[in-house]
């Protein structure tokens, strides 16, 4: 009996076997553990480095994806150029894009200083007079013609309030303006360099992202990434060249109501019109310079025509172009555009639909198929 109960060597053998590759599973368990918490520590350190230049990146990834299949297409046909010249072209091509319009926005600023300045001038020796709209307005004419003269047609008073005007902010103002131009311009910068490198890296980039995604997500993570790729596109097609659509349409208007610099208010209405909504201010602008021109039918005539673009374009034609991309009824749309705007600035018009577009794929998975693989 006794010789029964000592183990045999096989027994033994198996029972150590099992011991060292529990203990090889522990070890190679805690060094994913490991190598998964040192790789999150080192994202989050990246994230902290790059930080004030994440939004150039991010608007970099945005031009990157909103101009590759024109890329792409110009590169089968001309080459890449020693993979050099191409992106190059493209990179100079999107920062002429917003350098030329802003140039010229700066151009006509110069040329408006001026007649500013002389104004001011005119104001401090004559004061300010009435202006002819205020007897056109369709009510409370007399108070405001009242509180004009009061305060503003004598040439003391007017003095006085812009030399308030001058101490209490314009400084500050100007200083601060220098400051942001400087920093965008920076900032504008690095976002072509790091475009130029996409434009370049392109093909391998894409590549080692659809490897990563199936790591990470499974099947599940190319569809994901090209959902977010379509709702770019999506919005570039819905945002920009409708806005620039409409931008033109209410600059051909401006011109034929006679209000003064219709291409820069024109300019000034497409990018406006970008964000929903938004374009209603130029328009207001523009119809108050016919107003102070005394021209209230034409006023009205433009501020009926100016909503009536911005009607069919925010209720037909964005959302059919958004939301035949994204697959995103046009609320979740509206949605996303607004509350990115306001979480993200200007980058929040591309990142809030792509947000909603993978939060509502993610939500068709899982209630049509339960993230299955």
């Amino acid at each position: 009996m006794a010789a029964d109960s000592v183990p045999s060597p096989t027994a033994e053998s198996t029972c150590a076997a099992t011991a060292r590759g529990e203990q090889q599973r522990d070890v190679a368990r805690l060094q994913r553990i490991a190598r998964t918490v040192l790789a999150i520590a080192l994202v989050l350190l990246g994230l902290y480095t790059l930080g004030n230049f994440l939004p150039a990146i991010a608007w970099a990834v945005v031009f990157a994806i909103a101009t590759w299949p024109l890329y792409q297409r110009c590169a089968a046909r001309f080459g890449t150029g020693g993979n050099i010249a191409l992106p190059l072209v493209f990179s100079a091509a999107v920062g002429l894009v917003f350098i030329i319009p802003l140039s010229l926005v700066a151009l006509e600023a110069g040329r408006e200083a001026h007649g500013l300045i002389a104004w001011v001038n005119q104001a401090r020796h004559q004061g300010l007079p009435v202006p002819g709209a205020v007897h056109h307005l369709p009510f409370g004419r007399e108070a405001v013609a009242s509180w004009w003269s009061e305060h503003l047609s004598d040439p003391d008073d007017a003095s006085d309030l812009l030399d308030r005007m001058n101490e209490g902010g314009l400084l500050a103002l100007s200083r601060n303006i220098g400051t942001q131009l400087a920093h965008r311009g920076t900032l504008f910068l690095f976002t072509l360099v790091t475009l130029f490198f996409l434009f370049r890296e392109g093909d391998s980039i894409t590549a080692q992202m659809r490897i990563a995604s199936r790591r990470l997500f499974g099947p599940r993570g190319e569809t994901i990434a090209r959902q977010v790729v379509a709702s770019i596109h999506g919005t570039v097609d819905g945002l920009v060249l409708v806005g620039l659509g409409e931008g033109v349409l209410l600059g051909i208007a401006y011109i034929l109501a006679g209000i003064p610099h219709p291409a820069l208010l024109g300019a000034v209405s497409a990018v406006a019109a970008m964000i929903p909504l938004g374009v209603i201010v130029a328009l207001g602008v523009a119809c108050l310079f016919a107003l102070a021109k005394g021209m209230v039918a034409v006023a009205i005539g433009l501020g009926a025509f100016g909503l009536l673009v911005v009607f069919v374009a925010d209720h037909f034609i964005r959302p059919t172009l958004i939301g035949g991309a994204t697959r995103l009824p046009f609320l979740w749309v509206l949605l996303g555009i607004l509350g990115g705007v306001e979480s993200w600035g200007l980058l929040g018009l591309f990142v809030g639909p792509a947000v909603m577009a993978v939060l509502m794929q993610l939500w068709r998975d899982f209630t049509g198929r339960g993230f299955e693989t």
